[in-house]
């Protein structure tokens, strides 16, 4: 959901009047992101296969659109459940939002020209994205939203990106640097009686790290966390859960591919060494991703339900660090 709303920046059309078919490789990638959800995902959150998945592909000309109930009058059909148009969306896209109503999509670019620059990372983003459409799912996520008091008056949601998290305030910099050294130890502690310690620990670190912080500026730590933290989380645990994946074979046979299952054992390292290696100050609001993801696998070991009240309480995971 990086580029959230920066989508109401709308490049112009590049072809006339009739789309490209979807090129194979992209069709090939798109089945296989839901030939993989439709195995995994109810393994990660119950029930998750309940919530649609529609998906905007952005190519360097061309937008094709598949799994939408009622694609837009500009759309053109090209064939059984794909619809296209002239691009409108930048080509390095990875966001979920409402751009033609209710379900959400996911709008997203080619492997290259996105962060993810190969198949399986992509598909696997992907699941990261349709992860945010079980967020939006919830009956009270927009009033949630609204409640927060954030925005403004913002009404393009572009405070979600842009607010005003003193991030280079060096005294918080610093109590963040802390906090993460903190969580991290007590992440990768496999002893039992240590990381009992040192999670107690980090409950302790954590509550004093939020007591420093303006009441805004902690809903708005807190927000973040509960939507990006978790969706990078759940990132990790599909491509975890993809480790025993059978792709099919026309998957397979991409010039880029990457066994899942060799993608799966370093999910998780990846995120906890970019957690260890970030520095607030400059990255700013991408260090929500990989902390809230590193605090929700802490979550799965001190407080193994959860899950079962992360939709109880909306936008903040605050509530489920208290025992």
């Amino acid at each position: 959901m990086r580029s959230l709303l920066t989508v109401l920046l709308l490049s112009t059309p590049l072809f006339a009047q009739v789309p490209k078919l979807l090129p194979a490789d992209d069709a090939v990638r798109i089945a296989e992101f839901y030939r993989l959800a439709a195995q995994i995902q109810d393994q990660i959150w119950p029930a998750w296969s309940k919530t649609p998945a529609p998906v905007l592909l952005v190519t360097s000309d061309t937008e094709y659109l598949t799994h939408f109930p009622t694609p837009p009058k500009e759309f053109q059909k090209l064939g059984d459940d794909v619809d296209a148009r002239p691009r409108q969306f930048a080509t390095d896209m990875q966001a979920t939002f409402p751009a033609f109503g209710f379900p959400p999509i996911i709008v997203i670019g080619e492997p290259a020209s996105t962060s993810t620059k190969t198949s399986t990372p992509w598909v696997i983003t992907v699941m990261h994205e349709h992860f945010h459409q079980l967020q939006w799912a919830q009956p009270d996520y927009l009033k949630a939203i609204a409640d927060l008091g954030l925005s403004k008056g913002d009404a393009t949601g572009m405070w979600m990106l842009n607010y005003p998290y003193p991030y280079e305030n060096p005294d918080l910099a610093q109590s963040f640097e802390y906090l993460r050294d903190s969580l991290l130890e007590a992440v990768n502690e496999v002893d039992k009686p240590k990381f009992e310690q040192l999670s107690k620990k980090y409950l302790k670190d954590r509550k004093q790290f939020f007591a420093q912080l303006m009441p805004g500026d902690h809903k708005y730590f807190s927000f973040q966390l509960w939507q990006e933290g978790v969706a990078r989380y759940t990132q990790v645990k599909a491509a975890e859960a993809a480790g025993d994946y059978q792709p099919s074979a026309a998957y397979a046979a991409l010039p880029d591919f990457t066994p899942f299952s060799s993608y799966a054992l370093t999910a998780r390292a990846r995120t906890l060494d970019e957690l260890r290696h970030i520095d607030i100050t400059q990255s700013k609001r991408e260090v929500f991703y990989s902390f809230g993801a590193a605090e929700a696998l802490l979550l799965d070991r001190i407080n193994p339900t959860w899950k079962d009240q992360y939709f109880q309480h909306l936008l903040t995971t605050d509530p489920l660090f208290v025992k």
